[in-house]
């Protein structure tokens, strides 16, 4: 059981990141209209965990490739492949960003919020796998608690009604663009891990808490932006409109939880990619992540909302056939058993 939690913590770090846990992530795909997309994203989250996690732990991986080859195939490998490279690094980039955004709201220049995750970004794995699975069993149970405390402060506080647009299902498309853009790091997280994992009842733990977690956490954020859904186009970070109507000490815990966040996505990014060229660069990770890590620096210089803007949607789209063969997995595994 407590293994399985371990992975439920490694999944939410890698999702909950500076997009989601600003809220510009979710409001860029959902806003009005979205209880039922909320619903479909939760289901297949579930499910694309699961498949992911059993193929992991049935070949016992050491990094994502092996996995990503029964997902898409061999011929798709290699484009699938260089995508995740370049997702992992643009992401990651996007995370680097975030943290520059976040403490430039307190007059901190934007450089010196970028330098602040990157050297412990490094310093992390310098206990290699094991560095970031301590590090998220640490931080994550801070962060699923101060992103719910703030919802629930101001869901109670501005008498929100959570039911009140449960019928409204016109967007119920934005689950599938939604729930791709979080496949890649999954499997590039997760396809990592499988020769630590024990047992398949750790799979079932994971991907079940994991889902429900992060849906519900979607759907009263998602309900909380809603309200404020004219201030936000003012702030580069949403979360900062909600937290307008509390005390300055609140926002300063709520920017340390979503520091936490870009962290933990930033690592669980870095995570994917040492482990992938670990195969041909046999050096630390902690030295592979600092050469990666100075490769992205210069990038950061584009902005946060202006990457999630662009990128985000993108990618989304892209990786909807990788979508589609996590869904089906379940099945298409049952009938080549059989």
């Amino acid at each position: 059981m407590m293994a399985g939690v371990k992975w439920i913590f490694l999944i939410i770090g890698t999702t909950i990141g500076a997009g989601y846990a600003s809220g510009r992530e979710l409001w860029q795909f959902f806003g009005q209209d979205s209880s039922l997309a909320i619903l479909l994203f939760t289901v297949m989250f579930m499910v694309c965990c699961g498949s992911v996690m059993s193929i992991s732990y049935k070949q016992q991986s050491m990094h994502y490739l092996p996995v990503l080859r029964t997902i898409v195939g061999r011929h798709l490998t290699g484009v699938y492949d260089w995508m995740i490279i370049f997702y992992l690094f643009t992401t990651t980039i996007v995370m680097l960003a975030g943290s520059g955004a976040t403490l430039q709201a307190y007059d901190i220049s934007y450089r010196v919020g970028v330098l602040v995750i990157a050297l412990p970004l490094i310093l992390l794995f310098v206990w290699d796998v094991k560095g970031l699975v301590i590090m998220n069993a640490l931080v994550l149970p801070v962060l699923i608690v101060g992103l719910l405390l703030i919802l629930f402060l101001f869901i109670t506080d501005q008498k929100l009604s959570l039911f009140e647009h449960i019928g409204d299902t016109a967007n119920w498309m934005a689950a599938f663009p939604f729930t791709a853009l979080n496949v890649l790091p999954l499997v590039a997280v997760l396809g990592a891990v499988g020769s630590r994992m024990k047992s398949r009842r750790e799979v079932w733990v994971a991907s079940i808490g994991s889902g429900f977690l992060l849906g519900s956490i979607s759907f009263l954020y998602n309900s909380s932006l809603i309200q404020i859904s004219e201030e936000i186009l003012l702030y580069e970070i949403p979360l900062f409109a909600i937290l307008k109507h509390y005390p300055y000490s609140m926002m300063v815990f709520m920017s340390i939880v979503m520091w936490i966040a870009i962290f933990t996505t930033a690592a669980s990014g870095t995570f994917g990619l040492v482990t992938r060229f670990r195969e041909y660069w046999k050096q630390p990770l902690w030295i592979i992540a600092f050469a990666l890590i100075a490769v992205m620096l210069p990038f950061t210089s584009f902005g946060f909302s202006t990457l999630i803007q662009y990128l985000y949607p993108l990618y989304g789209v892209l990786n909807l056939y990788i979508l589609t063969a996590l869904l089906l997995y379940p099945v298409t595994h049952r009938f080549k058993t059989s």
